[in-house]
């Protein structure tokens, strides 16, 4: 690590890592360049450039992967019903292969020795970080520099601030006692009061959703039409991914949609305490889930469902660039050829209700399904053998155990 000469930094322009671009250049006597990305956390990023030129920076990435981060991270996943433990969305964890993936490219564009990242060495996100680097470039060296420093506390790294001359941005009212994470798909809170299980999250802390008791007291109806998995249009309007995100967080979020209080088992060994606001996936999962029950044959939709937990998890921890995640990607795709079609949703104080689907690769057979007469579609006399052929086994065990 004594021979880097120069650095790529996933860069947020806030206090923690602009911190480690100062220590970086204090420590290791290096170039450091910066990356940051937006991908739809909100707000500006450009602040972050100044922030870099002030601790004299030349080399500064910005970029806007707001549609790469959707197209090709969100939606995928989203083709599979993704969900951690049954419950998180995996916000936080879709983006980081995005930017690892952009930090080597970087790496590789300026000749870097090094990256980067501002993650803890308690959390999920290191793992993350340099899992898929590593996938993407074996040799590249990784500074972590919360694995090797001793600013381990919120005073040690004010006073680090202060020393050096890193401004400290100082917020009006009520400070946020929460860590926060912002991508297009969620934002998520950590810390605070968070970490006492037994304790409800204060309302002000929810900044994407109005709370359900508050929504409109009218429902707001929205129709989402799909192409091969993917969500193409919203009330007959064409968007691409990232637009039909925004679209959906902002009328999600203002009927209370996607609000979420989990206790999740991270990667490393231990239980964490967080809360989450994801409209536009809450609602997105739930009309997937009607467009694929109305085209997707019943025995590949419930061997998806049985291979999405390896999925979910294959992102959680990290594993998004490799072979097993790539096949199970290849089928999950191959299960979406059919699914196209509309969904309509309702959205009402916190709640998505499908109201209605349609397709033209519909696999639901008004005249076989019906209670009226089917006209000869289905004779009920097949049932009586098919009953009895289920019940063999269970008849032939239970003569046994009554000799």
């Amino acid at each position: 690590m004594s021979e880097i000469k120069k650095v790529v930094l996933a860069y947020s322009g806030g206090l923690d890592t602009s911190i480690i671009a100062k220590w970086l250049q204090e420590e290791y006597k290096c170039e450091v360049v910066t990356f940051t990305a937006d991908i739809g956390q909100g707000g500006e990023v450009e602040p972050a450039r100044l922030k870099a030129q002030a601790m004299g920076i030349k080399d500064i990435y910005i970029e806007d992967l707001r549609e790469e981060f959707a197209r090709d991270f969100v939606f995928p996943m989203l083709r599979a019903n993704a969900m951690y433990e049954g419950e998180y969305r995996l916000g936080t964890s879709i983006a980081r292969p995005l930017i690892s993936k952009r930090l080597v490219e970087i790496a590789k564009e300026v000749g870097a020795d090094a990256i980067s990242h501002g993650a803890t060495g308690k959390g999920n996100d290191q793992v993350r970080f340099e899992l898929n680097a590593y996938a993407l470039m074996p040799d590249v060296k990784v500074i972590a520099p919360w694995r090797e420093w001793d600013l381990l506390s919120r005073e040690k790294l004010m006073a680090y601030a202060e020393e050096h001359n890193i401004p400290i941005e100082k917020k009006q009212g009520k400070k946020s006692p929460y860590s926060m994470d912002a991508n297009l798909l969620h934002i998520s809170y950590e810390g605070g009061i968070l970490e006492h299980p037994e304790m409800e999250p204060e309302e002000d802390m929810w900044l994407w959703t109005v709370s359900p008791e508050n929504a409109p007291d009218q429902p707001t109806y929205v129709e989402l039409s799909f192409e091969k998995g993917d969500i193409v249009a919203i009330n007959g309007e064409k968007m691409s991914p990232a637009t039909v995100m925004e679209y959906l967080n902002q009328v999600g979020g203002e009927n209370g949609i996607g609000r979420d209080d989990i206790v999740e088992n991270r990667f490393v060994g231990m239980k964490s305490r967080g809360c989450y606001e994801t409209p536009a996936g809450t609602i997105m999962l739930k009309a997937h889930r009607a467009m694929e029950s109305l085209t997707l044959d019943r025995n590949a939709a419930h061997l998806k469902d049985e291979l999405m937990p390896k999925y979910a998890e294959m992102i959680y921890n990290g594993f998004w660039f490799t072979p097993e995640r790539e096949m199970l990607q290849a089928l999950i795709d191959k299960s979406q050829e059919n699914v196209s079609g509309n969904v309509r949703v309702k959205l009402y104080k916190g709640n998505v209700v499908i109201v209605g689907r349609s397709s033209e690769n519909s696999l639901f057979d008004e005249k076989i399904a019906t209670f009226e007469e089917d006209g000869g579609a289905y004779n009920h006399k097949d049932a009586e053998g098919f009953i009895k052929l289920n019940a063999l086994r269970l008849r032939t065990a239970a003569k046994k155990r009554q000799k």
